[in-house]
Formats: structure tokens, C-alpha cells, sequence
């Protein structure tokens, strides 16, 4: 035992002593890194472990698990362990809980925290084997470990996670230990710490567990009440969502196509999804859950004994510091109010769970639901979901929750979490707020049961609209049933349009709420659906924005481009009320600066113009007429200089290999001016003036053999039989199949073709065949 540190005459004193703890820190390190030499505090003796603790300040760990050891062999009754974890367990929770706040930097700086000595020492693994131990033996009498036992050590486990680095990685990489942790969740008394530890686990953990992997899944859900499942759609979260959704604009189109190539079958998140939607019930149950008001919620005892246990808890501690704050608040508020000091004041105040209280906790519950309902609108069942949330009318009970809960107004003394503002992106109020918008943005984007959005007055508007233009009514508003609609006064996408119109300049929700509206129109364009917005004032809004207000976020200005792109498309009256809006010479130049200062934000609205001015030009109507000639924007388009300079900067500021999702609309538009340019036997002339202009910036062929690149990537991308080519036809009104015609034209290797683009580019300036892959 010498070896592993023990007493000798070199060091003397207490220089000597610690020397030895580092020499047994050391030892134990490199014994659990190689599995050889010390593995665990148990193999060291007491004696030595109780002369060295007090100089190495290992508070006694080291001796509390060496008893915890003893006490836990496969035959014991576990007894005594709950007392030597009630022990062990402060002296960590107090390391942890200056981790979460603002002590954090000093904990770091400690030489051997607690919760380090407990895992060196062997106290994780040994957790790991107490808590699993009844699965592992195969006696008919199986061990039974209380459920306080059970949630001690889930807390110290979560605990040493938070402090220890490592810890977290070294449990997920155990799957059989993540699986079993589920089965605890079976137990409502131990359901919240193991939720917490799954949570933290599955965050790190390098691949993504599959669902039908976990032991008797389906009855597990079934079993959780409502606010169980709302704390189980935190973990969902992790196992459905793909690992790089949120930068997934970032990518580009070459590496997501070779992804693509590879993984042929479906990713476990798309398994996970469809995992879900086969158990009985669940998607039902989400939405119950979505649309209850904050008056359904459970009992006030119920949900203090919760906060009690999530306040030991250290899982959203800065949330439920800033419950905890509003509840004092207002039971001081009520307790001065009072005329009696006795003292009965307080005693209520404590017992009855404040309003604001209710109102926080039932939007964080929600927003983990609607979280898990947009992921699952986004997969490759949305067609299943939808009808599934469309049936369980989840639109209507948003709709009825929008002004008491989602809009809500804030209050004096709004509810936000420690260390943040009541308008940072991080509160919870806001959060729910996006993810309402970008659930009503899936929900729309390119499906029928957009039109659930609208109560049935509303729809009436819709055919009354389509009536005075003589026009035929679309299918869809005709086949939509009128018992899943909105009810009350006004539906969920005419509330969405008044808080827009409220939304203060710098505000983070102008984006999403472009975006939800958009997807609206998004799809085959609809006159009726642009005229029911035109005439809630949407289009004066939008410009209002852009121009008067001079907005300079690029993210917002291209969700204001594109949403007035689909308001504005074929739609001569939408024309005539820019023209009464932009109408001077000045309003006009800040509106195509804006456009000018970013075209892959404005792009769709140069393609809506370009499209709307060639269907107008071919309209023999005298009010399409009189509002070709007066309105300053069709004007503009209409000059050839224009739509050249256009062209050649859309071109320009796009190369294969920078590609992506969000400015591959900047190809399809450049497409769009050739299609209409093939379609009038124009083609050869914008290719010829490509030329020039090329030749004017003296760089002869990068702009003609940049292009050619461009459109063998297009076939390769959208000729893919998995690819979708409708959204192509809709947002254009052309065919797929003229699309594609144009594109072999322009590339077609015959160099005599007036239409080929090969024909107009030097043979010394040629540099078409370099093969294009991801580098």
C-alpha cells in the first residue's frame, strides 16, 4: 500500500501529505484510463484514506464511499445507503448550485472539487451498478431499492454531470444504462430527476438512441400524466430533431446532395418520428396539452410539491429562481394588502399558487409540445400529422389561447429569467411566441389545411372574393370542414396580422411573423387569399417597413421581400395600391436601394415582378393597362437594362460550390428572366448581351462559363426523382417541363445553337468541363 501513496520519511509534515493525496489521485486516474494498478477508492485502506483527507480536503468522500461500497454488495438490503448518500449529497449539491449561478468561475477554480474526488474515487460507477443492480440479478427474489434511494442517487449523479467534465460522455456512452434510466420514469415519485439526468445524457451523447429500442415504450407513455408527457417532450426533443437543423440554410446543396447519396435509409430521427406516431394516442394527447387553458391545469398542491422538488433539482434553477421571485412577490403584495398581521395572511399566500406562477409554467409545458408537433409537421409523415392535429383541433384551441396566453400582455412586473430582460430571445414568453410562429408556419407552407386558420365568416369572405372576380372558387376552401375551423370573431391568421401591425420596429417576432403569413400564400397563388390580406392592409405594412422605417435587418427585409413577392404576384390590384403608396420619385429609389443593398434577400421579389410584368403584358384588359403605365415599379422592370443588370448580378453572386438552400433562389430566378426571354425568342439576345457585358468588365467568359457550372448543377439537383418539382411550378405559374427544356437548351454542346450558351463564350476563355464536388 506504500506505493499508492502511503507514509514515508522524504516528504515529512504537511508538505509530505499532500504529495501522497496527489500521488492517489494520480494512481487512481491512470488506473481507471488503463484498467490496471487502482481502479477504485475501495481497494485503498481506511487508515490511509483518514490520514490523508484532511490535508487533501476530500471532506471524508472518499471514507462515505468506501462505507457505501461496503453496504452495497449483492446481498445486502441496501439499508444503509440512504444514509451515507443524505451525507455525501450536500457536499456536492452546494459545488453544483455554484456552478449554475454566478459562483460558477470560483468552483472552477478549485483544485479537487467534491464532486471530482466523488467520481475518482469510484462514486459514479458505483451509483451506476446500486441503481442497476435489481435488473442484473437473477434471483426469483429480486432486490427491492427504495424510491428515495433511487432519486439520491439520481440527484448526485446529475450533480457531479454538471460539475465534472467527462462525466455526462462517460454515462451516455453506456447505452444499457441509458435504457434502463427510462424504466425509472415509470415512477412518478422518481419521474423528474430521471427525466433531468436523460435529458443532460442524451445532449451529449454522439448518436441518437432509438425509441423503439426503450423497453415497453408505448405503455411508458400512456402511463405519464399530462404534465409528465410535457416533461417527456423535452427529451423527445433531443431523439426526433436531425443534429444540424439549425444551420441548415448554412449547408451547401453539393455536401447536403453527397449526404444524401450516402445515408439512403431513413435517419433515426426520422425512424424516432415515425416511432412516435405509432403509439396510440400521442399526437391526440399533444394536442390536449397545446390547447388546455391555464385554468385546466392541475391542482395548486399538486404543482408546489413539484417546485419543491425541481428547486433541489438544478434542472432549470434560473427559471424556477425567477418563479419562486414572482411568488414572494405576490404574496407579499397580498400580505400587506391585508389587514390582518396575525400572520393567517402569509399561511394562504403560501398554500394558493400565484396567477403569473400558473401562466409561466403552462407556457413552458407548451412550448416543449408545440416544439415536438412542428418537428413532426416537418417529417416525412407531415401528410399523417396533419390530418391527426387537424381532427384533435389544435388550430381552434390556439386560436382561443392567442390573447390570454401566447400574445398576452405583459405585466408591470412580467416574469423573466434571472440575469435577462423581459424582451430577450432567451424568456420563455418569447420562445413560445416563436414557436407558435414557426408551428403556424408549417402548418400553412404548401398544404390545404392552411385554410383551418380562417373562422367560417372568413372563408365566406374568401368565396364572396372569388364571386365579384368572377372567378372559380379554390378547392380547397370549398372541401375545407367547417366544424376544425377558428371560431370566436376573428381566426388565428387575422389575430396574427393585428399583432403584426403593432410590432415595434426592433422587434425579433417581425421576422417569424413575415414568415407565417407567407406560408400562407406559399403554393399555387391564390387572388382570393392576397385580396383577403390587401385588404386587412397588409401591403401598406409591409412597405411601410421597408421604406418608411428604413429597416435594416437582412433577415427581416428578406422575410418582408419574399412575403411581398406572394402578396404582389399576378395581382394588378396589389400593383395599383404600391403605386398610391410609393408615390414619389423618393419613397421609389429607398425601396430599390433596399432591394439593390441585398439581392439574395430580394431575389423572389425581382422574380414576382419579372413574372407579373410579362402575364400583364399579355393581358389586353384596360385597367391592367392604365396601371402599366402609371405604376413606377412595372415601368422600372419593363426597361431591358434593367432586367439585364439583374440578371448578371444574380448570376454573379452565385457559385456551385457556395450554394445553398438560401440563395439557390437566386439561380432559379436568373431561369425565370431566361424562360420568359426563350418564350418571346429573346434567348439568344440576352446571351449575347451577357457577352458584352462581360467584355465591359474586361473579364471575358467568368459570368457565361460561371452560369454553365450553375445549370449542370441544377439538373443534377432538381432532376433527382426524390425531388419535388411542384414548388417549382407553383412559385412560377411555368411548367417543370419547360424548366427543363430551357435548361438543355441553354446547355446543349452544339456550338452553332443561338440558344447555347456555349456558343458564346471564346474558346480561350472556355472552362466549362471541370468537374464540380464538394471541397
Amino acid at each position: 500500500m506504500a506505493a499508492a501513496g502511503g507514509p514515508g520519511p522524504a516528504g515529512g509534515g504537511r508538505r509530505g501529505a499532500r504529495r501522497g493525496a496527489a500521488n492517489i489521485l494520480a494512481q487512481l486516474r491512470h488506473g481507471q484510463l488503463s484498467g490496471r494498478g487502482l481502479t477504485r477508492g475501495a481497494q485503498i485502506t481506511e487508515a490511509l484514506l483518514k490520514e490523508r483527507d484532511k490535508q487533501a480536503k476530500w471532506n471524508g468522500i472518499p471514507l462515505l464511499l468506501q462505507k457505501l461500497y461496503e453496504n452495497s454488495h449483492p446481498n445486502s438490503d441496501f439499508s444503509q445507503c440512504q444514509s451515507i448518500l443524505k451525507e455525501i449529497s450536500p457536499l456536492l449539491s452546494m459545488e453544483a448550485m455554484a456552478f449554475v449561478t454566478e459562483d460558477r468561475k470560483a468552483a472552477q477554480e478549485s483544485t479537487f472539487p467534491n464532486t471530482y474526488t466523488f467520481d475518482l474515487f469510484g462514486g459514479v460507477d458505483l451509483l451506476v451498478e446500486i441503481l442497476m443492480r435489481p435488473t442484473l440479478i437473477t434471483q426469483k427474489k429480486k432486490q427491492k431499492i427504495s424510491d428515495d434511494l433511487i432519486k439520491d442517487c439520481l440527484s448526485i449523479l446529475y450533480n457531479t454531470c454538471i460539475c465534472t467534465e467527462g462525466v455526462t460522455k462517460r454515462l451516455a456512452e453506456r447505452n444499457d444504462f441509458v435504457l434502463f434510466l427510462f424504466t425509472l420514469m415509470t415512477n412518478k415519485k422518481t419521474f423528474l430527476q430521471t427525466a433531468t439526468l436523460i435529458e443532460d445524457i442524451l445532449g451529449v451523447k454522439k448518436e441518437m438512441i432509438q425509441l423503439e429500442d426503450i423497453p415497453n415504450l408505448a405503455s411508458l407513455v400512456s402511463s405519464f400524466d399530462q404534465q409528465q408527457l410535457a416533461n417527456f417532450c423535452r427529451i423527445l426533443a433531443v431523439t426526433i430533431s436531425e443534429l444540424d437543423t439549425g444551420s441548415d440554410d448554412k449547408h451547401t446543396l453539393l455536401a447536403k446532395n453527397a449526404q444524401q447519396k450516402k445515408n439512403l435509409c431513413p435517419s433515426r430521427a426520422e425512424v424516432n418520428q415515425a416511432t412516435l406516431l405509432n403509439i396510440p394516442g400521442f399526437v391526440e394527447r399533444l394536442c390536449k396539452l397545446a390547447t388546455r387553458k391555464v385554468s385546466e391545469t392541475t391542482g395548486t398542491s399538486n404543482f408546489l410539491q413539484e417546485l419543491e422538488e425541481w428547486y433541489t433539482w438544478l434542472d432549470n434553477a434560473l427559471v424556477l429562481d425567477a418563479l419562486m421571485r414572482v411568488a414572494n412577490e405576490e404574496a407579499e403584495q397580498s400580505s400587506t394588502e391585508s389587514s390582518d398581521e396575525s400572520g393567517l395572511a402569509n399561511t394562504s399566500t403560501r398554500t394558493q399558487l400565484p396567477q403569473s406562477m400558473k401562466i409561466m409554467h403552462e407556457i413552458m409545458y407548451k412550448l416543449e409540445v408545440l416544439y415536438v408537433l412542428c418537428v413532426l409537421l416537418m417529417g416525412r409523415q407531415r401528410n399523417q400529422v396533419h390530418k391527426m392535429i387537424a381532427e384533435f383541433k389544435l388550430i381552434p384551441g390556439l386560436n382561443n389561447l392567442f390573447d390570454k396566453l401566447i400574445w398576452r400582455k405583459h405585466s408591470a412586473s412580467a416574469l423573466v429569467l434571472h440575469g435577462h430582460n423581459q424582451n430577450c430571445d432567451c424568456s420563455p414568453d418569447i420562445t413560445l411566441k416563436i414557436q407558435f410562429l414557426r408551428l403556424l408556419q408549417s402548418f400553412s407552407d404548401h398544404h390545404e389545411n392552411k385554410y383551418l386558420l380562417l373562422n367560417s365568416q372568413e372563408l365566406n369572405e374568401l368565396s364572396a372574393i372569388s364571386l365579384k372576380a368572377n372567378i372559380p372558387e379554390v378547392d380547397a376552401v370549398v372541401n375545407t370542414d367547417r366544424s376544425l375551423v377558428c371560431d370566436g370573431k376573428r381566426g388565428l391568421l387575422t389575430r396574427l396580422l393585428q399583432v403584426m401591425k403593432k410590432e415595434p420596429a426592433e422587434s425579433s417576432f417581425r421576422f417569424w411573423q413575415a414568415r407565417a403569413v407567407e406560408s400562407f400564400l406559399r403554393g399555387a397563388t391564390s387572388y382570393a387569399d392576397q385580396m383577403f390580406l390587401l385588404k386587412r392592409g397588409l401591403l401598406e405594412h409591409i412597405l411601410y417597413c421597408i421604406v418608411d422605417s428604413e429597416c435594416k435587418s437582412r433577415d427581416v427585409l428578406q422575410s418582408y421581400f419574399d412575403l411581398l413577392g406572394e402578396l404582389m404576384k399576378f395581382n394588378i390590384d396589389a400593383f395599383k395600391r404600391f403605386n398610391k403608396y410609393i408615390n414619389t420619385d423618393e419613397k421609389f429609389q429607398i425601396f430599390l436601394n433596399q432591394i439593390n443593398s441585398s439581392l439574395v434577400d430580394s431575389n423572389m421579389l425581382v422574380r414576382c415582378i419579372t413574372l407579373s410584368l410579362d402575364r400583364f403584358e399579355n393581358q389586353s384588359d384596360i385597367k391592367v393597362a392604365e396601371v402599366l403605365s402609371e405604376c413606377r415599379l412595372l415601368s422600372y422592370m419593363s426597361q431591358m437594362s434593367m432586367r439585364m443588370s439583374f440578371l448578371f448580378r444574380l448570376i454573379n453572386i452565385i457559385h456551385v460550390q457556395t450554394l445553398t438552400q438560401e440563395n439557390v433562389s437566386c439561380l432559379n430566378t436568373s431561369l425565370v428572366i431566361l424562360m420568359l426571354a426563350r418564350r418571346k425568342d429573346k434567348l439568344p439576345f440576352y446571351l449575347h448581351t451577357l457577352q458584352e457585358m462581360e467584355y465591359t468588365e474586361k473579364y471575358p467568359g467568368f459570368i457565361l462559363n460561371n452560369f454553365h457550372s450553375l445549370l449542370r448543377f441544377w439538373q443534377q439537383h432538381y432532376l433527382n426523382k426524390d425531388k419535388d418539382s411542384t414548388c417549382l411550378e407553383n412559385s412560377s405559374c411555368i411548367s417543370f417541363t419547360y424548366w427543363k427544356e430551357t435548361v438543355s437548351i441553354l446547355l446543349s454542346p452544339d456550338r452553332t445553337s443561338p440558344c447555347a450558351i456555349i456558343s458564346y463564350i471564346d474558346e480561350a476563355y472556355m472552362d466549362i468541363d471541370r468537374d464540380f464536388t464538394e471541397e
